[in-house]
Order: structure tokens, then sequence, then C-alpha cells
């Protein structure tokens, strides 16, 4: 995707070939920095920490982290303490799990003096693999969006409400959710996005909005409890979102808030679609709402808030009184029977295991492993 005209991915290897750049998300929207990773430590801390985020983007993180780990030490040792030090980095997102799984079949049968070129062979071709991915879910997406701007009127627009961030910056290029979004608007649909703000972390009113903008795509951010009130007025054609892991049974997590929209819109008539590649698949989980482990984050994402101040400095306020206690759910699970269809890479699926299964049997195979 493009910033400012320039493309760039959210991670790559950087031109001496063995470490790797990304861009500090944390840092967005007001500074556009990017991250140096070295290590295996560099790869989790920047999962952990949130430098990185979005259930493909950790994925490749971690596989990256892998390959770092192989260039310090390649011996059956090094490759599980690699393993086992990026595997609790993040809990919710089984791509995390998934990527290491495929490095460490990769390497198992290496030699150990060959381990860290075939890691950073096999880690190259998980990040292409991603691109790959989410350019087809954009191009199943778009036959949705194609079909609501037919019915328009001349003139009229699409409007799509979007909840977290499922764009490039969640994957390695093109996004999941806002890939369809970005395909029509380079086919020249007319289309705007209602951008959730997302909270705690904002992660829509911070890179949503962020990404949206650089790339030229109309857009409006809205408070986390709008979206009910403008699918009442019809001012919402669709919802797009993107997910961090969908059980065998169709139930998708997500950012927390997502199930509310879902609600929502099945309330409205509005459909809801989940946007998501293969890897996000867990047919080891058969109920996304009783087995899906949903992680609780630090109580100062919700306590404390940081923006650019009136001089442009950056500062760090605490907005809840001090001695009120907090919960941090950074996750919640949408019940199969809310989504409207699941766009993946082989098409728009039915939220249920017959679907999933008949489209991906690879995955049942991978989880039964």
């Amino acid at each position: 995707m493009k910033v400012d005209g320039k493309h760039f991915r959210s991670i790559w290897r950087e031109r001496d070939g063995w470490s790797v750049g990304a861009i500090d998300q944390r840092r967005l929207p007001h500074e556009f920095v990017i991250a140096n990773l070295t290590s295996c430590e560099d790869a989790a801390v920047a999962i952990r920490d949130m430098l990185v985020r979005g259930a493909p983007l950790i994925g490749a993180t971690a596989a990256y982290g892998m390959a770092l780990a192989m260039r310090e030490d390649s011996s059956d040792a090094g490759l599980k303490r690699a393993y086992d030090t990026l595997v609790v980095a993040r809990p919710t997102a089984i791509n995390l799990k998934w990527a290491l799984d495929e490095m460490r079949t990769a390497l198992a049968p290496v030699d150990p003096v060959e381990r860290a070129e075939a890691a950073y062979a096999r880690a190259d071709e998980i990040v292409e693999q991603d691109v790959e991915i989410n350019r087809g879910i954009a191009g199943n997406g778009l036959k949705l969006i194609e079909a609501i701007f037919a019915k328009k009127k001349p003139g009229e627009t699409v409007n799509v409400l979007t909840h977290c961030n499922a764009g490039w910056l969640a994957t390695v290029d093109w996004g999941t959710a806002t890939a369809p979004i970005y395909l029509a608007h380079e086919r020249g649909i007319k289309i705007h996005v209602w951008v959730d703000e997302t909270r705690p972390r904002n992660q829509g009113a911070s890179l949503t909005a962020w990404e949206l903008g650089h790339h030229g795509v109309p857009h409006t951010v809205i408070p986390d409890n709008t979206g009910g009130h403008l699918m009442q007025h019809g001012m919402v054609d669709l919802t797009i979102v993107g997910t961090d892991r969908v059980a065998a049974n169709g139930d998708v997590c997500n950012k927390i808030g997502t199930y509310l929209k879902a609600l929502a819109a099945h309330d409205n008539g509005v459909p809801f679609y989940v946007a998501l590649p293969s890897p996000t698949i867990d047919f080891a989980v058969d109920d996304g709402i009783r087995d899906i482990p949903i992680e609780q984050r630090s109580g100062t994402e919700v306590t404390d808030m940081t923006g650019r101040t009136a001089d442009g400095r950056l500062e760090t306020v605490r907005i809840v009184p001090e001695g009120s206690p907090v919960a941090n759910y950074a996750f919640d699970v949408t019940p199969a029977r809310l989504v409207t269809g699941l766009i993946t890479e082989r098409g728009v699926l039915k939220p249920d295991r017959a679907s999933l299964a008949a489209a991906f049997p690879e995955r049942i195979a991978a989880a039964a492993e």
C-alpha cells in the first residue's frame, strides 16, 4: 500500500539481508518511525508491546524472529528456545502459532549449519503468502461491494463500517477487511469508510484512519458507540471486520466491541462480513465462545491516553480516577449466527464447519497434528 505515494509494507528484510525492518505502529499516527529488529527477543518484544499488531503481521514477525534466532544459535536447543520465546508473546492470534509451527516443521530436519539460510527462505515465503492471500480476499470482497454499488443511484456512495484495524498495517500488505475497500477505490467505485475509533488502544482512529488517509480513501472517524445509530438511519451498507481467530463452527474472535457491531447489524439488516486469511482458521477450537482464550491487557491502556498537544508535544494523560479498578478484555467472540459471510482467499463462505472444511481441508489436517 502507499504512504503519500510511496509503496510500503509493514515488515521487510533490510538491505543487509538479515535484519528486519518494521513500521513502529505505537508511534502512529503522529510519527512515522521504522524499527530495526536484530534478534529473536526484539521480535518477541515487538509482538508483545504491539510495535506490530494484527494476526497476519504477528505471524510474519514471528517467522522472522525464528530466522533471527537461527542466525544466533541454530542448534536444536536454539530452535526450541526461539519457539518457546515467541509462542507466548500474544495468546489470542492463532497466526502466531501457525507461523511458528510452519517454521519449526521446515527447520527441524535441516542441518544446523544450514538452518539460518533455510529460516530466512521460509519466513520470506510466509510473508509473500500473506500478500497473495490478501489479494485474494480483495478480489472476493470486491464482488460484494460491486453488487451494492450497482444498486446505487448515480453519484451515490457505498458506505462501509470497520472496527479496529484490519488494514495493511495489520498484515504484510493490502490488509484483510480493507483489502476489498482499497481495490474498490482503485477501480473507481465511490466508497466511504466509517472508522470506529476502537477503544482502548484506538487502532481505528490511529491506524485505519492514518492508512486510509495516506492512500486517499474517503473516511470518517466515529466513536465506537455510533455504529448502531448510523445503521438505524441507513448510513451503513455493509460492515467488514477482520479477525484474530475463527473457530471450526464459524465463531469469530476479534477486537473487543466487534460483537456489539454484529448485534446492531443483525437488528438493522446490515450485512456483517468477516475478512480472514486461511491461517486464522483454527479447527482445533470447536466453540469460539467457550474455547478461545481472551487476552486481558494492562489497565493503563484504559486509564491513560497519548496524543499530540496544541504546541506539538506528545503527552500521555490519565482519564480515569485514581483508585478505580479497570478491566481490559482485548477481544470478544461474535457467534457464527450473526455473521453474513466469511471473505477468504478462496471465496465468500458460510460461517459453518462444513463450508470451512470444504474450502480449507489442509487446515483440518494441521489441527490434527
